[in-house]
């Protein structure tokens, strides 16, 4: 995914498609997402969701925040 922060920053994600997920993904929240780069090569990311646990989700809902800027 373009604008991934450099390794060593906190990586937060902005939500912006849930379909299928409503539970545990709300559009336009911001979560953590943890490195994993087994999921990154299934275009993954492991997100910290509603639950507070780390699951899996499609990179394709979600689009990375910079850091100092209102997501």
């Amino acid at each position: 995914m373009s604008g991934d922060p450099k390794r060593g920053q906190a990586r937060l994600v902005l939500c912006v498609r849930n379909e299928g997920y409503p539970a545990g993904l709300e559009l336009r929240k911001v979560y953590r997402v943890l490195a994993d780069e087994q999921a990154s090569k299934l275009c993954q990311l492991r997100v910290i969701d509603e639950s507070g646990e780390d699951y899996l989700y499609p990179e394709e809902y979600f689009v990375f925040t910079k850091k100092g800027q209102p997501a």
